[in-house]
């Protein structure tokens, strides 16, 4: 008798970290050399965290964050969301469980320039195969914990800088996840405009409960996080 094979559940593990590295290395082969990025790094991130890594460019920050968003895999460790151990899924299963759980905020934000800010907000429950109308509600209701309720049919050029980031931080948190990536939030916009998208990064941290891990190069901005993390050479400390 053939046994069926089990699916991973998706579901997570309530309690533990929501985000979790445990001996992570990344190595790119360069033709004959071999390019260590992330070099035996761990960490646990907690629910309701605001963590920031600050470090050099090309210190491994970003790739940390791909690795972590399961967009990139580890060439050695593993990486858990929410319980859950990366390694024993399918990039299908991967993409589930990034959708459910998982939040991402950019430098760029990578809005679609044909749709509304609405229908870009409810993209990521489009793909959940949620109902339009029930997507564009959450969606609503998403704009308006960002400040946004009344630009909800306007096309991300019709926005400002700022407005764009906070379009993208909306899209990030719609579905709810456990922890948002945020990779340079802040990197693209004036002094003024990046305390500003700061101030709701932490605002929306305190009242939701959700979990950050931001990267940025701001040692000011990143003062306010929580906790602070640095990587230099692909360590972290």
């Amino acid at each position: 008798m053939i046994k069926k094979t089990r699916e991973p559940d998706l579901a997570g593990v309530p309690g533990g970290p929501v985000l979790q590295a445990l001996g992570v290395h990344k190595v790119y082969d360069e033709g004959p050399a071999r390019v260590r990025v992330l070099e035996d790094v761990s960490l646990a991130v907690q629910a309701g965290e605001m963590l920031a890594i600050v470090g050099a460019s090309g210190s491994g920050k970003s790739t940390l964050l791909h690795v972590l968003g399961l967009l990139d895999q580890p060439t050695s460790g593993s990486v858990r969301v929410a319980g859950v151990e990366a390694a024993a899924l399918s990039e299908s299963q991967k993409s589930v469980l990034r959708n459910r759980k998982l939040g991402f905020v950019y430098q760029f934000h990578h809005l679609l320039s044909e749709f509304t800010a609405l229908d870009n907000v409810a993209m990521p429950l489009i793909v959940r195969r949620m109902p339009r109308s029930q997507a564009r509600e959450r969606a609503r209701e998403a704009l308006a914990k960002v400040g946004l309720a009344a630009r909800a049919l306007h096309a991300p050029g019709q926005l400002s800088g700022g407005e764009r980031q906070r379009v993208a931080l909306a899209r990030a948190l719609v579905g709810e996840p456990a922890c948002v990536l945020a990779d340079e939030p802040t990197g693209n916009l004036d002094r003024h405009t990046a305390q500003g998208m700061f101030d709701l990064l932490v605002q929306v941290n305190q009242e939701l409960g959700t979990a950050f891990v931001i990267v940025t190069h701001d040692l000011d901005l990143a003062g306010r996080a929580g906790r602070r993390l640095t990587m230099a050479d692909g360590k972290l400390g």
